[in-house]
C-alpha cells in the first residue's frame, strides 16, 4: 500500500492531535466586524467547510480568501485567520504582512515556516500542526483546528462531537470499503470527465473532492452548485457528454432537492452515469465522515490510472518557474 493510504490512515489520529493541543484564544465574534480565513489549496479548503458549518450560526460575516491581498474592507475589526501547512505559502504570507500593517487580530495555523516566525515575531496566537504530510492530506489537522476556533468564537465548545469523529474513522475499513463500491461503480469510466452538483452545504465538501481527484489521480473534476447552475449549466445538458456526474445533495431545502430531481432524471434520460452520494445527515461528524470515504475514492481512482498520487511536478514546476 502505497504512502497516501498510510497518511490517510492517519485522519482520525490528526484529529485527536488537534483537539489535545488546542489552546483557547479567548475571542469572541462579536468583538469583530467580520472574518476573513487565508489559505490555498489543501490549506484553504478547511475554511470553506467551516465557512459553510457555521453559515447559520456566526454573527459576522465570514470571506474565505486565496489570494494575495486583503479586501479593501479588511481594518482593526478584521479577525484574520490564516493557515499554511508549510508555513511558506507566499500568498498567505502576503495577506498575515498586510493584516499586521492594517491592525488586524490575526490567529495563525501551521507546521513551521515562515508564518510561525512571523507569529512569534508579532505576538500572535498560533496552533502547530503537525508535519510530515502532503497538505492535501493534513486536512484533519487544519480542520479540526478551524472547527474549534470557529466554535469559541461563538462560545460553543464541539470538542466532544469531534472526539466521537475521531472515534469514528480511525475504524477506517468502512470508509475505504464504502469508497471502494462507489470506485467499482465508475471503474470503466475513467476516460470521462468528473462532474459533481452540489447544493450550498454541500458545495465545500464538492470543492474538496475535486481538488483530491485533480491532485492525487491528475484527472478533470468540476464543481457546479444548485440552485445557480439551473440557471446556466443545465443548458449546455443535451445528447451525451464525455462526463460521469455524481450529485451531492444535503437535502435541506426541499426545492433544491427537487432540482435534484429533475437533473438527476435529465442526465439518466441521455444514457449519463449518474453518482448520488448519500449523506446521511448534514452535521460535523456526517461532514468529516464524507469527506474522509471521498478521499478514499481519489486513491482509487489514482491507482487504477497507474498515477503517482504523492507527487504533483505541474505545480513543483510552477513553484519552481516562480522562484
Amino acid at each position: 500500500m502505497n504512502a497516501q493510504h498510510e497518511a490517510l490512515k492517519q485522519f482520525g489520529n490528526q484529529i485527536n492531535y488537534s483537539i489535545e493541543n488546542y489552546k483557547q484564544h479567548g475571542l469572541k465574534a462579536t468583538s469583530y466586524s467580520n472574518i476573513i480565513i487565508a489559505g490555498l489549496g489543501g490549506s484553504g479548503i478547511g475554511g470553506q467547510l467551516v465557512k459553510a458549518y457555521f453559515n447559520s450560526l456566526m454573527p459576522v460575516p465570514v470571506t474565505c480568501l486565496a489570494d494575495y491581498h486583503l479586501p479593501a474592507f479588511a481594518n482593526e475589526k478584521t479577525l484574520v485567520i490564516t493557515a499554511s501547512y508549510s508555513g511558506n505559502t507566499e500568498e498567505t504570507l502576503s495577506v498575515f504582512n498586510e493584516a499586521i500593517e492594517r491592525k488586524c487580530t490575526i490567529l495563525a495555523i501551521t507546521t513551521g515556516g515562515k508564518l510561525a516566525q512571523l507569529a512569534q515575531q508579532h505576538q500572535t496566537y498560533l496552533l502547530l500542526m503537525q508535519d510530515g504530510f502532503q497538505p492535501r492530506m493534513a486536512l484533519g489537522f487544519s480542520l479540526t483546528y478551524l472547527m474549534l476556533v470557529m466554535g469559541e468564537l461563538i462560545g460553543q465548545d464541539l470538542k466532544a462531537q469531534l472526539v466521537s469523529t475521531s472515534s469514528a474513522v480511525s475504524d477506517f475499513m468502512s470508509y475505504r470499503e464504502d469508497a471502494l463500491s462507489l470506485y467499482n461503480t465508475i471503474k470503466n469510466n475513467l476516460n470521462h470527465k468528473f462532474v459533481i452538483l452540489a447544493d450550498g452545504s454541500t458545495e465545500p465538501i464538492a470543492i474538496r473532492f475535486a481538488q483530491q481527484i485533480q491532485e492525487n489521480a491528475k484527472h478533470e473534476c468540476f464543481v457546479h452548485t444548485l440552485p445557480e447552475m439551473n440557471h446556466n449549466v443545465i443548458e449546455s445538458y443535451y445528447g451525451t457528454l464525455d462526463s460521469v456526474f455524481f450529485l451531492m445533495d444535503a437535502g435541506i431545502n426541499k426545492r433544491v432537492s427537487s432540482r435534484f430531481e429533475f437533473i438527476q432524471n435529465l442526465l439518466e434520460k441521455n444514457k449519463h452515469l449518474v453518482i448520488p452520494i448519500n449523506i446521511a445527515s448534514y452535521n460535523l461528524v456526517g461532514m468529516y465522515e464524507l469527506i474522509f470515504k471521498l478521499d478514499w475514492l481519489s486513491l482509487f481512482v489514482a491507482d487504477e490510472k497507474g498515477v503517482d498520487s504523492l507527487n504533483v511536478p505541474n505545480i513543483a514546476e510552477l513553484k519552481a518557474f516562480l522562484g
